[in-house]
Formats: C-alpha cells, sequence, structure tokens
C-alpha cells in the first residue's frame, strides 16, 4: 500500500514481450496489483506476464484489439473490482518510470486531487532534439486540448502516465469514452464534467527501443474530431444541462453573431462586386456582430479559463 491507499498498476499491452516482464519487475512493493490487458497480441505478451511469478499479477486477455483506451478500460474496471483505491497507468513497453510513482500519488493523498498526470513538456529544454514539426504539434494539440477539455491548467494530453481515484472512476461512464489514440483527450473532458480537480506532475519521458505503431494520418483527424465535438458535448453539459451558465450563453451569442457577420459579409461583397459600393450602414452590419461576437466569445474562454477545476 501507499500512505494506506491500495495502489493498482494497469498495463495496456499490445505484442509487448520484448518489454513485458521489465514492467512487472520494475514495479515498485507500493503497488499492490499489477493488472495486464493483453489487447489481442500476436506475440506471448499474456504468456510471459501469467509465468513472471509475481502474485500481485492479474493478467486479461482481449478476444479482440480495441486499442490502448479500451485495454485501459479493461484494466480500470478489473482494478475496482479487486479493491484498488487509486489506479495507476503504465504502458506495456515501459515508457513509464515507476520512480515518479509517488510524484503521481502525493497529490491524490495528500491534496485531494482527483487525478494526476506526467507531463514531458516541463521546462524549456524538454524540445531539444525534436523535430520541429513535433513540437508545434505537440503545442498545437495541448492547446486544441485545453480549449475542448476545460483543463487549462494541463499540458501534454497524449502522455498516458497518470493516476485516477477509484472514486472518479466510478463517477465515470467508462464506456462512453473513446478508446483508440484519442482516449487519453477524451478521458480529460468527461473528468472536467464532473469537475474532477487535475494536476501536471513534471516528469521526463524515458524511450527505448520500442517502435510507436501510431499512423498519424488515422490519428489527427480521430483526435481532432473528438476534441471538436467534444468541446461543445462538454459546454452543453456543463454550463447547458447541469446549470445554465453565462459561460454558454455568451459562446453561443458570439457564435451566431460570427454566423450572421459571415453571411451578411459575404453577401455584401457578392452584391458590391463591379462599379458598386457598399454604404457606410451596410458595411457596419457586417463588422459590428463580428466585433461584438469576437468579444463575447473571449468573455466566454476567460470564465471557461477561470472555471477550470484543478
Amino acid at each position: 500500500m501507499y500512505k494506506e491507499r491500495v495502489i493498482a498498476a494497469v498495463v495496456p499491452a499490445h505484442n509487448e514481450a520484448a518489454h513485458i516482464r521489465d514492467v512487472i519487475s520494475g514495479l515498485p512493493a507500493s503497488v499492490d496489483f499489477i493488472v495486464i490487458v493483453d489487447d489481442k497480441s500476436s506475440d506471448d505478451t499474456a504468456s510471459l506476464a501469467e509465468t513472471s511469478g509475481d502474485a500481485r499479477v492479474h493478467v486479461i486477455r482481449h478476444e479482440h484489439n480495441t486499442g490502448v483506451g479500451g485495454a485501459i478500460i479493461t484494466g480500470h474496471k478489473r482494478a475496482l473490482e479487486l479493491g484498488s483505491d487509486v489506479n495507476v497507468i503504465f504502458a506495456g513497453d515501459d515508457q513509464m518510470d515507476p520512480a515518479y510513482l509517488p510524484q503521481l500519488l502525493d497529490p491524490i493523498v495528500d491534496e485531494g486531487y482527483g487525478f494526476t498526470k506526467a507531463n514531458r513538456f516541463y521546462s524549456s529544454t524538454s524540445f531539444e532534439g525534436m523535430p520541429s514539426y513535433r513540437v508545434f504539434g505537440n503545442v498545437l494539440l495541448s492547446f486544441a486540448n485545453k480549449a475542448a477539455s476545460g483543463y487549462w491548467n494541463l499540458f501534454d494530453p497524449q502522455n498516458g502516465y497518470t493516476a485516477t481515484t477509484a472514486e472518479v472512476l466510478r463517477r465515470l461512464d467508462l464506456d462512453a469514452i473513446s478508446q483508440g489514440y484519442e482516449f487519453e483527450n477524451d478521458f480529460l473532458l468527461h473528468l472536467n464534467i464532473l469537475n474532477v480537480k487535475a494536476r501536471d506532475i513534471p516528469i521526463p519521458a524515458r524511450y527505448g527501443s520500442e517502435v510507436s505503431g501510431i499512423k498519424l494520418h488515422r490519428v489527427i483527424p480521430a483526435i481532432g474530431g473528438m476534441l471538436f465535438s467534444g468541446f461543445f458535448r462538454r459546454v452543453m453539459r456543463k454550463y447547458v444541462v447541469g446549470s445554465f451558465s453565462p459561460i454558454a450563453l455568451f459562446l453561443f451569442s458570439g457564435m451566431l453573431l460570427w454566423l450572421w457577420s459571415a453571411v451578411f459579409g459575404a453577401w455584401t461583397i457578392y452584391e458590391t462586386i463591379g462599379p458598386g459600393s457598399a454604404t457606410t450602414g451596410t458595411v457596419l452590419l457586417a463588422v459590428v456582430p463580428f466585433l461584438m461576437g469576437f468579444q463575447l466569445i473571449l468573455t466566454a474562454l476567460t470564465l471557461d479559463i477561470q472555471a477550470s477545476p484543478g
């Protein structure tokens, strides 16, 4: 146990025969259960885990490949059945250093946080050696995730080294969360709707010989589409259905004004092509709603930032 809390390590694994034993042996004695979810591997990942000799290990074999999110959800459910108080995600490729486990757990145990997450980009040197397009992509994705999830205090949303309390997990509809590579982003959306306190923990990445299986041409559209729809889902659930907040009023009013400005402005330009010219009043009918809409949306975002739980 860790400070009288039952800790479960949830390990999603797909074709990780080269690393799974290292993951198991590296977990400290403070981890009570190790739930390894073999996501339909074609190698002997599950067999190696089952014969590791560690009594803490519980292996689940998926009959179908669900994706990393599906494996994590399965692991969370089993860990809750075993009686865990906090579930921590450890990747099957041994990228997550268990030496930093106390840093993830202390804010939960001592300060009442419901969720903590590693942040690889915690200093100005974190981007050294990374191609510029990846730096740009990480910054862009992090900003998009901030706006969609409402956790403006968090960065590095794709980092899966996380800890979540059993209380929070029981409140979540786990089956409603995306199961692919967009799992981490969608998980944050669901947490924010429940106003779960979340915190970033500076933890450096640990890279080995593993090769990423992420296919960017599939992952980027999936994550982008989920963040776009998730933003409006969060606003509706949190600021309309839960309690009609001025945030929703400002946001939707601003968007309607922007829509009017775009349609009326386009019509004005079309009608004045050639020798004709638009009157001052006509131009103002297109420009003023845009400026008012911008101010309303900016106010909504400001209030959303202030309402961020963390």
